[in-house]
């Protein structure tokens, strides 16, 4: 059987933690920011969790046991 070739996109979107968590970043976050609250503004900033099934499809994706 051929190795899993890595979703090259999905790998450049996530990062995988330590302990087995996937992340990604939030979305509005490049422009038209004036109108957008500091608030909103700091909570874009941040990364996210994916999880459940969607975190399964990306680890097997990026071939992440």
């Amino acid at each position: 059987m051929p190795k899993m070739k890595t979703h090259k996109g999905t790998a450049k979107r996530v990062k995988i933690t330590g302990t087995g968590k996937v992340l990604r970043g939030r979305a509005f976050g490049n422009h038209l920011l004036a109108h957008k609250s500091k608030s909103r503004k700091r909570r874009i900033g941040s990364s996210a969790e994916i999880t459940g099934s969607n975190a399964k499809n990306i680890k097997r994706a990026i071939g992440v046991k």
